[in-house]
């Protein structure tokens, strides 16, 4: 059965870093495109970042790019993918989501995590 699960979420100040991490196990992961989205109440669901599935090239949002990294690891039967996420602000503050596709996570990936909670604090 295939899983996504972040953690490294939680409360930092704005300016201040943090780094999330996604575990994905059950499909051959290794060959799919992984990412980030994020979700605030009341607002869509909105691509963060992501990684190709040959790890050969990222894609970021306007609203991050040069202030984040996506990254990816591959075990022997899990890959892991990381957020890297620095000069944080108030507006970074959602429930940020993995996500995995066979194409891209851009648009409407099929595999997702449960999200983990970021707050930045002013």
């Amino acid at each position: 059965q295939e899983q996504l699960v972040e953690s490294g979420g939680g409360l930092v100040q704005a300016g201040g870093s943090l780094r999330l991490s996604c575990t994905a196990s059950g499909q051959p992961f290794s060959t799919y495109s992984m990412g980030w989205h994020r979700q605030t109440p009341g607002k869509e669901r909105e691509f963060v970042g992501s990684i190709s599935w040959t790890g050969g090239s990222t894609y970021y949002s306007d609203a991050v790019k040069g202030r984040i990294t996506v990254t990816r690891d591959i075990g022997k039967d899990t890959v892991t993918v990381y957020l890297q996420m620095n000069s944080m602000k108030p507006d970074d503050t959602a429930v940020y989501y993995c996500a995995a596709d066979s194409q891209s996570v851009i648009q409407l990936p099929d595999n997702w995590g449960q999200g983990t909670l970021v707050i930045v604090s002013s």
